[in-house]
């Protein structure tokens, strides 16, 4: 009987995780760049004495969709949107190299070239400094071109694209990085310019298996429920005998 009952309570725990992973997926539906992260279980033994025979579920992400979002033009100067599966090279908050598919820039107050969130943008010898009042246009390549008042452009850095082979590991951050380390630039990864990438999860899909899953929550529940009867109505028999 308890075998039914652990299996149960594990089952229910794992449905929960996976509705907290939906949840999150679902919450960032319209987030520029975001990758759907990806849900499996997994039967895991019962390591100890006595509990060889116990085995319980597990939630695990396996990793992320890597399928492209949709492409939306914007007609913004510094909005870019990463080609195929190329990512652009960010400074973490914590000074590490990161990758991401949100391709929202913007010019900080002291010229640098930084993401919606603040996020200083890599290019090939680091961080991209502009000049100050000046026209930036990027094209496909990347490549960073600054225009003062009406003098010619001029070219200020540019992005550092890569194309990973294998895929990202993502961090608490939300932000993407190697497993072995930074990635080297990719000189024939490009971009299109006044555009931006949307979230690759489906609302429609996402809300189905989030029923699905609060439906499997409450045939665990009711398992566990059947198992405390069962136990029940079993002491009755010991008792009378």
């Amino acid at each position: 009987m308890d075998r039914m009952i652990y299996l149960s309570m594990s089952g229910a725990k794992a449905t929960m995780q996976r509705q907290d992973t939906l949840a999150h997926n679902l919450a960032n539906v319209s987030t520029t760049g975001f990758r759907a992260e990806l849900q499996a279980f997994r039967a895991v033994p019962v390591q100890g004495s006595g509990a060889s025979t116990r085995v319980y579920a597990l939630e695990s992400t396996p990793g992320y969709d890597p399928t492209p979002g949709p492409v939306a033009a914007t007609g913004r100067n510094l909005d870019v949107a990463m080609k195929g599966n190329a990512w652009l090279a960010v400074q973490g908050l914590d000074g590490t190299e990161a990758y991401t598919r949100g391709g929202s820039l913007e010019v900080s107050s002291d010229g640098t070239l930084t993401t919606r969130n603040g996020l200083s943008v890599m290019g090939d010898g680091g961080p991209i400094q502009v000049p100050a009042n000046s026209e930036i246009s990027i094209g496909e390549d990347g490549t960073v071109s600054a225009r003062v008042g009406n003098g010619r452009p001029s070219s200020v850095g540019r992005l550092k694209l890569v194309t990973p082979e294998a895929p990202l590991n993502r961090g608490e951050d939300g932000l993407f990085r190697g497993a072995d380390g930074d990635l080297t630039a990719d000189a024939t990864a490009r971009v299109q310019d006044g555009a931006l990438e949307g979230s690759n999860v489906s609302s429609v899909e996402t809300m189905v298996a989030m029923i699905s899953a609060a439906r499997q929550f409450e045939a665990q529940t009711k398992m566990m429920q059947t198992a405390e009867s069962d136990e029940k109505a079993a002491s009755q028999l010991l008792t009378m005998n």
